[in-house]
């Protein structure tokens, strides 16, 4: 098993995506990237503490390959907004991977890369050592699933749920 975390606007959309495909074990929704300790939704909210909203997705690599991991991420948001995702701004919603090693960052350079070409340039995702994580609240995990008639969650989550879903149809669970 592999265990990518990544930052890419607000984490109910990440989580609800990776949700979707098959392979994908596992999904939390938490904090990581920052300098304070034990960080809770509301200090983050405030942009003064270095966190990002992330999600730490945990796959087998042998049911679906780590290029279509970060080729999802790449996908599902905009890459090319510094420190925001459309309404959410700040630096809680940077584009960001956190690499748990070498390997992972050689990884995650190659994903940038390939971003790079499909949004012809201009990405600012930032590849970060992986530091200290944690868990968002019990609330933020698995909200789309838990919250569906939700105003964010059917305006901004549910789109790119869809968008996932048909560009990556080959990967997705079946219902």
């Amino acid at each position: 098993m592999t265990t990518f975390v990544l930052a890419g606007g607000c984490f109910w959309c990440l989580d609800a995506v990776y949700r979707t495909l098959d392979g994908v074990l596992e999904v939390v929704s938490g904090y990581t990237g920052g300098h304070t300790v034990d960080p809770d939704y509301d200090d983050v909210c405030t942009g003064r503490t270095g966190y990002a909203e992330a999600v730490a997705v945990t796959f087998d690599p042998e049911k679906i390959p780590a290029d279509v991991i970060l080729d999802v991420f790449f996908t599902l948001h905009d890459p090319r907004q510094l420190n925001r995702q459309g309404a959410d701004v700040g630096t809680q919603y940077r584009s960001a991977m956190f690499a748990a090693d070498d390997d992972q960052a050689a990884l995650f350079e190659a994903a940038r890369e390939r971003a790079s070409e499909a949004w012809d340039g201009g990405v600012v995702t930032t590849i970060e050592p992986l530091s200290t994580w944690y868990d968002a609240e019990q609330y933020h995990q698995d909200f789309f699933a838990k919250n569906p008639g939700q105003g964010y969650c059917l305006a901004v989550a549910l789109p790119k749920v869809n968008k996932i879903r048909k560009s990556y149809a080959k990967y997705v669970l079946a219902s």
